[in-house]
């Protein structure tokens, strides 16, 4: 049995329908509100709850399960990998004789951005349970950037600290791959090449696809760190969560999520 964590997120979701599409038919959920996958037991997925900080109900969860896909916890800093270990710990006790991970392509304990920090202790852990695993080594989510340009296409303007190329890669296409590789013969031992699309763009590229999507100029203006900082927190933003915000745009122009590689595209082919 395949048993996947999360899924009733936006990654692990599709993961679970990729699995079923590709004829995966002992598929199981761990869930923190099994009245949320309603819709996947209808499917005939085994849904049983776990949470990330009740490690006895993962174990019961993951009982039966030879694989197991933990999809990184959404909590932060040390809760984040606190979680993290006590999913990948009950897998090891449930007796599961693989474990997959989401990582990341900048899992680094040295990275700017906090939660590349939590990936690399992640994977730390996992290597020291002897437990054969694979790591997926995502590109970063596609999905964050209209969180990035913001109101850009109202405004004409993308305001934000220098950056630098970030190789953005799809929530479909992980899934997509996460599956194929849980249902393969042959694994990846460890972490991953980076899973990620073909090429890396930056702030001022983004700029130019909306120019020519929209049909009007959009500038990338380049704003100070401490200003931006400065401006997110006049209007609202907690200081502690905008700091967190401008890490991201120090990893980023320091090329940690600039690397691309064609594993990605190979095992979708």
């Amino acid at each position: 049995m395949i048993v996947v964590t999360g899924a009733t997120g936006k990654l692990g979701s599709q993961i679970v329908h990729q699995l079923l599409d590709r004829g995966a038919d002992d598929v199981g959920v761990s869930v923190r509100d099994p009245a949320r996958a309603t819709d996947l037991s209808a499917l005939g997925v085994r849904v049983r709850h776990g949470d990330f900080t009740d490690p006895a109900s993962l174990i019961e969860a993951f009982d039966g399960a030879t694989t197991v896909l933990i999809v990184s916890a959404g909590a932060h800093g040390d809760a984040a990998i606190a979680q993290n270990r006590a999913a990948i710990d009950a897998a090891c006790a449930a007796g599961a004789e693989r474990i997959f991970y989401t990582s990341h392509q900048g899992a680094n304990a040295q990275s700017h951005f906090g939660p590349m920090r939590v990936h690399a202790a992640t994977e730390q852990h996992l290597a020291a349970t002897g437990r054969p695993f694979t790591a997926l080594r995502h590109g970063f989510y596609a999905s964050t950037i209209p969180l990035l340009v913001g109101s850009a296409l109202e405004t004409g303007r993308i305001v934000a600290p220098a950056d630098g190329a970030v190789s953005w890669t799809t929530h479909a296409d992980l899934a997509a791959a996460a599956a194929i590789l849980l249902t393969a013969t042959v694994h990846f031992d460890g972490p991953t090449p980076p899973l990620t699309a073909p090429d890396a763009v930056d702030l001022d590229e983004i700029a130019r696809m909306l120019s020519d999507i929209s049909g009007r100029t959009i500038q990338r203006i380049v704003a100070a760190d401490d200003e931006w900082v400065a401006g997110l927190v006049d209007r609202g933003t907690p200081a502690a969560q905008a700091t967190v915000m401008l890490d991201l745009y120090r990893a980023m122009r320091d090329r940690e999520f600039s690397a691309t590689d064609p594993t990605l595209e190979r095992i979708l082919e």
